[in-house]
């Protein structure tokens, strides 16, 4: 994955695997929270609706938040293959986490927007496969409040564990195969966006 030289088209770009009416993000959770969930073919308890959970398209980026699913309660990842049309409603029901110039007219106008959604859009840098930070940025959407319902109840199309997978391509890394591991990696493109959407969210294209 490259990364532009300077922020402008690009920058702020969701990346993806993707099919004409899902794409897939990722989740690190608990073992037993992934357990149940496999088996339900959704999320049940121990997971928790009243709390958000953030859903992630990137896997490098996924990987570089749970320590390559070594960190405690990340131990296992899923991939969540989830609607386009339920992907699309959490972002046009999202508010960026701080107020941004240019994407919001003022301050207060971000306050607003900010207690009149359920969905929260975060630009993180990109990570590469030994975490090192990327020119670009990669989305997180936190999901809460009727988002949560909505993405468990109805957007949800498939899960399955990536957890092996993504041990196994680290295992590549730290012996220095980079060019195996990334032959491992999911193939993710630029997702396609309207304008008006990609303006809501702060992406640069």
């Amino acid at each position: 994955m490259s990364a532009p030289a300077a922020p402008g088209a690009g920058y702020r770009q969701i990346r993806a695997a993707y099919t004409g009416r899902t794409i897939t993000v990722y989740q690190a959770f608990s073992p037993a929270i992934a357990d149940a969930a496999l088996a339900a073919g959704t999320f049940v308890p121990p997971f928790r609706r009243h709390r958000a959970t953030w859903i992630k398209p990137s896997f490098l980026w996924m990987a570089y938040r749970c320590g390559w699913a070594a960190k405690p309660g990340q131990e296992r990842v899923l991939a969540v293959e989830i609607t386009r049309d339920g992907f699309h409603w959490a972002l046009e029901h999202s508010c960026l986490t701080h107020y941004e110039p240019g994407t919001y007219p003022d301050p207060r106008a971000w306050h607003d927007r900010m207690k009149a959604t359920c969905v929260r859009i975060q630009w993180d840098p990109e990570r590469g496969l030994h975490g090192e930070a990327l020119g670009c940025r990669s989305i997180q959407v936190g999901l809460s409040g009727d988002a949560v319902g909505r993405y468990v109840g109805h957007w949800i199309v498939s899960l399955s564990d990536v957890t092996g997978r993504m041990r196994q391509i680290h295992a590549l890394v730290c012996a220095g195969r980079d060019d195996a591991a990334r032959d491992l990696l999911p193939a993710e493109e630029p997702y396609p966006l309207a304008p008006d959407l990609a303006a809501r969210i702060g992406a640069t294209g």
